[in-house]
């Protein structure tokens, strides 16, 4: 009878076993990596265009220097520090505070302006601010007598041929300083304030609609964009965006 033989071939070779061990171990890697890489990638598709930082970025306009905050700066490609011909930002309306992800839906929601307040810096072309341009310029465009505005203010209707579409001119005195005026895209009534609810009526222009500029700091001007449902506080944020802007100017230091 033949001697059968002891050996035994292993159902799994040292080869099979180093292969499945390799294959384990990139599997691994792999995992690590993409959970990795969705911590840090997660949060930033988040974001969007958006920032949270509050690094103290500094910018130079003219003869302006700015110290501002990233998450006020509305574009990421306009967050870095150094000159510039203008900057743009945005804000919470009454905190004046720049993007946090507890006010996300605030700043991603494209259709309402409501809460929101947009700036434009730049060096000043005109020597006028708006409040300075309404008796030589716009007073010669009114069509028409003034009618009551909403929220204490005073509307003025323009021509036709004045360029200015839809717009009306929206002023209030001041004492001790030039008129208050806002130039906006609203409806004709309830610009001339013949409206049963004022609220009601410029919630259907929810649009950052209303525009305003004043100077600041050296040279600059400050153009800032609001929606007509925020002309209540018209004054409360005249006095907060030129407070904002003048905490945070400087004249711009001289090269060394």
């Amino acid at each position: 009878m033949a001697q059968q033989d002891d050996y035994q071939e292993p159902l799994i070779s040292n080869r099979m076993a180093l292969g499945i061990t390799a294959a384990l171990a990139l599997m691994a890697a792999a995992t690590f990596a993409i959970s990795l890489g969705a911590s840090w990638i997660g949060p930033r598709l988040a974001l969007g265009s958006h920032s949270d930082s509050r690094e103290q970025i500094i910018v130079r306009i003219g003869q302006d220097e700015l110290r501002l905050p990233a998450n006020t700066i509305r574009f990421a490609e306009q967050r870095h520090a150094g000159d510039s011909k203008r900057i743009d930002l945005y804000l919470t309306w009454p905190e004046m505070q720049g993007y946090s992800v507890g006010q996300k839906r605030r700043f991603d929601d494209s259709g309402s302006a409501d809460g929101l307040i947009f700036l434009q810096l730049s060096q000043s072309t005109m020597s006028r601010d708006m409040s300075g341009r309404v008796e030589p310029i716009y007073s010669r465009l009114f069509d028409g007598d003034s009618l009551p505005g909403p929220f204490g203010l005073t509307a003025h209707h323009l021509r036709a041929d004045s360029g200015y579409g839809d717009e009306v001119i929206l002023t209030a005195q001041q004492p001790g300083a030039d008129a208050y005026a806002v130039r906006c895209l609203m409806p004709r009534q309830t610009a001339a304030g013949q409206t049963t609810s004022q609220t009601t009526s410029l919630a259907a222009t929810n649009s950052a609609s209303c525009q305003r500029d004043i100077r600041a700091g050296q040279d600059l001007t400050v153009l800032y964009r609001f929606s007509p449902t925020l002309l209540r506080d018209w004054a409360h944020i005249d006095a907060a965006i030129a407070r904002f802007v003048q905490e945070r100017v400087s004249p711009r230091k001289a090269a060394q």
